[in-house]
């Protein structure tokens, strides 16, 4: 069964930084694809970053900002987010279990609760 536990969200200034965590627990990790997706109020979930076996991807609004990395013995993966903005608002959901196309949320099967990210003006 599969469990992920986000942590790591916070509120910092416009410019700042956070790195946030998922812990996968309940099964093999290292091969299997992880995603960082993120829901602003009044507005769909969309995807923020994704390490599957074609290497990282990431959503063109945080490339170059934000760097997703993952430790296969700790079983979780990190979102750096660097120069943050406002615009970023928004709670952070890690995703595993991919079955369908990776930049869409409904082919993710498993979700955290989310972490709240505020960046401020």
């Amino acid at each position: 069964q599969v469990q992920l536990v986000e942590s790591g969200g916070g509120l910092v200034q416009a410019g700042g930084s956070l790195r946030l965590s998922c812990v996968d627990s309940g099964r093999i990790f290292s091969s299997d694809a992880m995603g960082w997706f993120r829901q602003a109020p009044g507005k769909e979930r969309e995807f923020v970053a994704a390490d599957t076996w074609r290497g990282t991807l990431y959503a063109d609004s945080v490339k170059g900002r934000f760097t997703m990395s993952r430790d296969n013995v700790k079983n979780t993966v990190y979102l750096q987010m660097n120069s943050l903005k406002p615009e970023d608002t928004a709670v952070y959901y890690c995703a595993s279990v991919l079955g369908g196309m990776v930049r869409q949320p409904e082919a993710w099967n498993s979700w955290g609760q989310g972490t709240q990210v505020t960046v401020s003006s």
